[in-house]
């Protein structure tokens, strides 16, 4: 379930997912022991927070869940997160670092096959972690690893020689569209597994067997209808790259 507008995943039995920022920028300074004697930091509590997630969906993504799994005081990470949406954007952005961390910039002379690379990453980023990416691919981190993955896609763009306002545009375009399918073939993956079995199936039976007289154009091309079956995010960013190589200055 995701989180409905202005509320955070398991923000509803948390009171309060906001800390005054003065308080959070303090004491993250401050690492204290928990009552098991863990020494608590921002990657650990991020650990725990994308093994609950994968495993129990967004309902476990609450800050009490979250301390009890750490063995410590749900306060004790109010100190690095201001709450529930705060910890959603950190995971989200870790999930971008794991896409630049794959992405091979200078393995590429042409600016349109990076620019492709860099998407499969950021693709393949957000299926490693299904259940987050639904969550949080249309949301903006704020953070260093969204940051310079901005950078990267804009720079790709003004390398091809576009000027700077079609170059943020045009890159709003290609990142939205491959994050979309990102988040479409997640909720996929999160199907049980008879259902999508079940749908897959759909294409090469329930639509192959539709009469052409009603449907001529399904009729046609019903050999092909299987494919319909599988991720289309490559066949997008070959229109889009197409698209984009056409409209390159000069």
């Amino acid at each position: 379930m995701g989180p409905t507008p202005g509320q955070a995943p398991g923000s509803d039995d948390e009171g309060p997912t906001v800390a005054p920022p003065d308080r959070v920028t303090a004491e993250r300074r401050r690492r204290r022991p928990t009552k098991s004697g863990v020494v608590l930091s921002a990657e650990m509590i991020l650990d725990k927070a994308l093994e609950l997630l994968d495993e129990h969906g967004a309902e476990a993504l609450t800050i009490r869940r979250l301390g009890a799994a750490l063995g410590a005081d749900p306060s004790a990470v109010y100190r690095y997160y201001r709450g529930a949406d705060d910890l959603l954007l950190a995971l989200g952005d870790r999930l971008i670092g794991e896409a630049l961390d794959a992405f091979r910039p200078d393995d590429h002379e042409d600016w349109a096959d990076a620019l492709r690379e860099f998407g499969r990453c950021a693709y393949r980023a957000a299926l490693h972690h299904p259940r987050v990416a639904v969550l949080s691919t249309h949301r903006v981190t704020r953070r260093p690893h969204e940051q310079r993955a901005v950078e990267t896609g804009i720079g790709l763009l003004r390398r091809a020689g576009f000027d700077d306002a079609t170059a943020v545009r045009h890159y709003h375009a290609f990142i939205d569209t491959v994050l979309g399918h990102a988040a479409l073939d997640a909720a996929v993956l999160r199907l049980p597994a008879g259902q999508r079995a079940g749908d897959a199936q759909a294409w090469s039976e329930a639509y192959a067997e539709l009469p052409a007289e009603d449907f001529p154009h399904l009729h046609a091309v019903r050999a092909h209808l299987p494919t319909m079956a599988g991720p289309a995010v490559e066949h997008v960013m070959d229109l889009l790259l197409t698209a984009l190589r056409a409209q390159v200055p000069g």
